[in-house]
C-alpha cells in the first residue's frame, strides 16, 4: 500500500545535521532528476542583483517580503536536512503527528506515506531534506515546468512500487498531476464537512479541514497497523475506524473516488 501526500508550504528548517544527498532519497534512481532541479533552483537563488531577485521572486510566485525564502534555496546544498516528517509543517503534517507515533505505527508511516514534492519528486518522511522553497507549479529556467518534467521522469520509479497493493490519494491537484497510479487499484478522497442548517443536511469542502483530516486518516490508519491488499479493503479498515465513507461513481478505469463525511472540526 502506497499513501500519496502532498507537501506543505509552511516548513521547519533544521537546526544541524549533514546537508542532504539526493541519491540516498527513497527510490535512488531519481538522483539525477533531483540534482538537475536542485542545481538550477540554487543557482537561480544565489543571484543578488536587485533585478535577479525580483526575477527569482517572481519565477518562484513570491512577494518581495519572502527574499528571505530566496536567500534560504541559495544553500541547499549545504544547509541542515532532518527527516521530512520534520521539515513538513503544514496542517496535514500537524495533524498526522508523525513523531508522537509508537515505534511501529511510525514505521508504518515511514513505510508507506509518499510525499510529492516539486524539488524532489518523491520522499518518504524519514527522508532526510532541508527546508525548501518550490512549487510543482514553478517553471524552473533550464529546467521548464516541474508538473510536466516529473510527470516523465516519475512513472518509471513509481508504477512497479505501486504494483504491489492498493493506493491512497490524498494530493491535491496540482501534486496530483505529477503521476497517476494505476486507475483500478487506487482511490482519492475528498472530505466533506457535514452540517445541518435550518433541518437540512449541508454538506462542503474546507480546505483547513480537509487537510487536517486527512491527517488524521493517515494516523488512525498507521495506530491501527491496516494493511489492506485493495481499495475495497482501504474503505473496509476507514470504516472499521469509525470514518462515514461513501463512493462516488467514477469512469471505468479511472482511480475509484472516496467521500469521507465528517461533523466535527
Amino acid at each position: 500500500m502506497l499513501i500519496l501526500l502532498p507537501p506543505s508550504e509552511g516548513k521547519t528548517a533544521a537546526t544541524f545535521g549533514e546537508p542532504v544527498d539526493p541519491g540516498a532519497l527513497w527510490l535512488p534512481a531519481l538522483g539525477t532528476a533531483r540534482k538537475r532541479v536542485l542545481t538550477r533552483l540554487v543557482a537561480m537563488s544565489r543571484r543578488t542583483s536587485a533585478r535577479a531577485v525580483a526575477d527569482s521572486l517572481s519565477t518562484l510566485g513570491l512577494s518581495a517580503g519572502q527574499a528571505d525564502e530566496i536567500s534560504r534555496n541559495a544553500v541547499l546544498q549545504s544547509a541542515p536536512a532532518a527527516p521530512a516528517a520534520s521539515i513538513y509543517s503544514g496542517v496535514l503534517y500537524e495533524a498526522l503527528d508523525a513523531h508522537s507515533l509508537a515505534p511501529g505505527a511510525r514505521a508504518w508511516v515511514d513505510q508507506r506515506a509518499v510525499v510529492f514534492s516539486g524539488l524532489w519528486g518523491v520522499v518518504r518522511l524519514d527522508d532526510r531534506i532541508p527546508a525548501y522553497r518550490l512549487s510543482v507549479g514553478v517553471t524552473l529556467p533550464s529546467v521548464g515546468g516541474l508538473t510536466a518534467y516529473w510527470k516523465k521522469v516519475l512513472p518509471k520509479a513509481l508504477d512497479p512500487v505501486a504494483a504491489g497493493g492498493p493506493v491512497l490519494d490524498l494530493r491535491s491537484g496540482a501534486y496530483g498531476a505529477m503521476w497517476t497510479p494505476p486507475g483500478n487499484g487506487s482511490a482519492t478522497v475528498r472530505v466533506l464537512h457535514e452540517r445541518v442548517v435550518d433541518g437540512v443536511a449541508r454538506r462542503s469542502v474546507v480546505s483547513h479541514f480537509n487537510k487536517a483530516t486527512k491527517g488524521r486518516i493517515v494516523r488512525a490508519l498507521a495506530e491501527a497497523g491496516a494493511e489492506p491488499a485493495s481499495v475495497d479493503e482501504i474503505v473496509a479498515a476507514l470504516r472499521d475506524l469509525k470514518y462515514t465513507v461513501e463512493e462516488q461513481p467514477v469512469a471505468a478505469g479511472r482511480p475509484r473516488q472516496l467521500d469521507v463525511v465528517v461533523a466535527e472540526l
